[in-house]
């Protein structure tokens, strides 16, 4: 088989390969939040800070769903102003590789492979308009991860996906990382801490329960344009 010839399908496979194998090494690894504040403690917020945003970015590539652990140290280190600020840095930094991951390996495979009947979808999300980027990223509708890496498997162009990055993703991580903070670490030891937390403060409950409604509005408005 020359390898020329099928040199997307080997690079779509080495792809997938590479997130497999981070999947199952992540499994092994074990990370709470009191061992990343650990690491933390004794640096002024400058270096503690940058060294957050590393620890973020690699870790978090290498062991899936470990990005709740350093949102939940984040919050109670750094308080929801700064760790927002160094959440979205790490997380540019994040979709500037998982994009360009996407788009190396598995973009000319994706258009080799790409039927008639999903050409025009594929030609539509290329096109997707900056406010529908933005609005993927202020709104817990799908997980920065997948969202890099679909984004790299399209034709969107960079430049537009990273501004809705450095726009969008500030709102949804502040008022994660608001909550969070507010919580504080009762939510790893009492499963009802967040629901006390919302009774006890009810501005808050009803801004994200108006959140969560304009976050059902946009899937509907999603499901109609599809």
């Amino acid at each position: 088989m020359p390898i020329r010839k099928h040199k997307q399908e080997l690079m779509f496979l080495l792809l997938i390969l590479v997130f497999v194998l981070l999947w199952q090494a992540g499994k092994s690894f074990k990370l709470d939040a009191e061992a990343v504040q650990k690491s933390l403690k004794g640096f002024p917020l400058a270096y503690s800070g940058t060294l957050y945003v590393a620890l973020y970015v690699v870790v978090t590539f290498f062991v899936f769903f470990s990005k709740d652990v350093f949102w939940l140290s984040g919050a109670l280190f750094f308080g929801p102003g700064w760790s927002t600020l160094f959440i979205c840095i790490a997380e540019t930094c994040n979709a500037f590789i998982l994009f360009y991951l996407a788009r190396t390996l598995g973009r000319a495979y994706v258009e080799k492979k790409l039927s008639r009947k999903y050409e025009d979808l594929d030609q539509r999300l290329g096109k997707i308009s900056f406010l529908w980027l933005f609005i993927f990223r202020a709104t817990p509708l799908i997980p920065y991860r997948f969202m890099d890496l679909a984004a790299g498997l399209t034709g969107i162009r960079f430049k537009k996906y990273l501004a809705a990055v450095i726009l969008g993703s500030p709102l949804k991580m502040y008022w994660i990382q608001y909550i969070l903070y507010g919580v504080g670490s009762n939510i790893l030891r009492n499963p009802y801490a967040l629901v006390e937390y919302f009774a006890k403060n009810s501005f808050l409950m009803l801004v994200s329960f108006v959140y969560v409604i304009l976050v059902i509005l946009v899937v509907y408005k999603l499901r109609a344009r599809v």
